[in-house]
């Protein structure tokens, strides 16, 4: 997946185990860009009695580096606190929670949203609710209204919302994973099987998520709004990250866990599939340790990925230019690590300097598409990845054309890609809740009465 379970620690700790980042030109609002941070994965809708929440301990922070050295220039600070309003029940809630505020939801949560700009702390909202889960038709009979609720209002055009939503990233894990089998090319395999659709592993699933939208000025590095796209000042790096307390200890005459010492980073995620995919697992752990302005220890691996090798090997015959292929892959340099520079895409740059960092980044010069298209980029469609991230791109598609020699003729047009490369794809379809055209974007999440496997309906 983008980043569910993708290292062996974190995968221990699902409530600091960052999923999916996003950061896109909002639609709706294209003054303002939407910066989304996913968290807790594959999320049972029916998970309780104690359902998903985030984490007290863990700080939840969104980076914006605007001056292309793979460090935070502006970071967006998340901190939550949970309440226990009836000590004498078991139960999540003691009856409809029709209101955000009833006192019927025995355990609220509320978060601090903080802004740091080059060490200057400056809080945005504090005492923010966020909604209960999707618990079913009894408990949270309009979950609807419930989560309009939690939509915050910071001013000068910011929003804020912090809560459960669906997934919408769209994956077949149980076939990737599988000796890296993609279904359509069953027979194509070294351990053929017969061609099929993908499986939609993440439906019906949800995630925990931070959705963040603020003006275009307030993440450039001037305060601008630059309307060309040439502009340096155009392109900004977003990932996220989630820390904790280096020590930990029990304490008894609360029942909880207390977080003691300074900070440490425990997860990160910028581009999609990045640890996942192309980091070797015996390093994965130290990845998540890591700030992006180090990331040049890992360069070797985007310059000769591993799963470049694969391929050929387990689909025999099918890519046999890729297998020829002995040079380094400036192309997935370029696309993970540093931006594309101007004039390998005609009329497009999201370069940010030549830092090697993995995080998405957006040029935010570019306008939103007036129809999306889900291969962004690599079908025309300048508005989507890796052009920072929407919510519809494919993004599992696009990294396994380009790893397997699509995007190569844009820095060596000697190269001719097979013809598999443009076909290649794991054959899923965004099968998700479907995303709204409005602030928070994410569809609701799957309710754990109604949902059941194979279907994403929410109350």
């Amino acid at each position: 997946m983008s980043s569910h379970r993708e290292a062996p620690e974190i995968s221990k700790d699902p409530v600091a185990d960052n999923t999916d980042t996003y950061a896109f030109r909002s639609p709706d609002r294209p003054d303002t860009i939407t910066l989304i941070a996913n968290f807790i994965p594959l999320q049972k809708p029916d998970g309780g009695p104690n359902f998903y929440e985030f984490g007290d301990d863990v700080r939840y922070e969104i980076h914006i580096d605007n001056a292309g050295t793979g460090a935070s220039d502006i970071i967006y600070r998340f901190e939550f606190q949970t309440k226990v309003r009836n000590k004498a029940t078991f139960l999540y809630n003691t009856g409809p929670i029709n209101d955000i505020g009833d006192e019927t939801w025995n355990r609220p949560q509320y978060y601090k949203v903080t802004r740091i700009k080059n060490g200057t702390s400056r809080v945005l909202g504090s005492n923010l609710p966020c909604p209960p889960v999707n618990v079913g038709k009894r408990s949270t009979p309009d979950y609807a209204a419930l989560s309009r609720q939690a939509i915050n209002d910071l001013g000068g055009g910011r929003k804020v919302f912090a809560g459960q939503r669906a997934d919408a990233f769209h994956v077949d894990l149980g076939s990737v994973f599988d000796l890296a089998g993609l279904r359509p090319f069953n027979e194509a395999h070294l351990i053929s099987l017969p061609a099929m659709n993908g499986v939609n592993a993440v439906q019906s699933y949800n995630v925990h998520s931070i959705v963040l939208q603020v003006p275009i000025r307030d993440l450039t590095r001037d305060g601008s709004k630059p309307s060309s796209v040439d502009d340096p000042r155009s392109v900004i790096g977003v990932w996220a990250t989630a820390n904790r307390r280096k020590n930990r200890m029990f304490d008894p005459d609360t029942g909880r866990f207390e977080g003691i010492g300074p900070w440490v980073q425990v997860s990160r995620l910028g581009n999609p599939l990045f640890n996942e995919v192309v980091v070797p697992m015996a390093e994965k752990d130290v990845w998540n340790y890591r700030e992006p302005r180090f990331d040049k220890k890992y360069e070797k691996y985007v310059l000769r990925p591993e799963l470049q090798t694969l391929l050929p090997v387990l689909y025999p015959g099918v890519f046999p230019n890729l297998a020829a292929y002995d040079k380094p892959r400036a192309d997935l340099h370029a696309i993970l690590l540093t931006g594309i520079p101007a004039g390998v895409v005609p009329g497009f740059q999201n370069f940010n300097g030549a830092t090697p960092a993995d995080m998405l980044r957006l040029n935010v010069a570019v306008p939103p598409a007036k129809k999306e298209n889900p291969l962004g980029l690599v079908a025309g469609d300048a508005a989507g990845f890796p052009n920072g991230r929407r919510l519809g791109d494919d993004v599992v598609t696009i990294e396994l054309r380009a790893i397997a020699g699509l995007t190569i003729p844009l820095v060596d047009p000697t190269f001719k890609p097979d013809g598999a490369a443009s076909a290649v794809t794991d054959g899923t379809k965004d099968t998700n809740a479907p995303i709204t055209d409005s602030f928070p974007y994410l569809g609701l999440p799957g309710g754990g009465y109604q949902t059941k496997p194979g279907t994403t309906k929410a109350s």
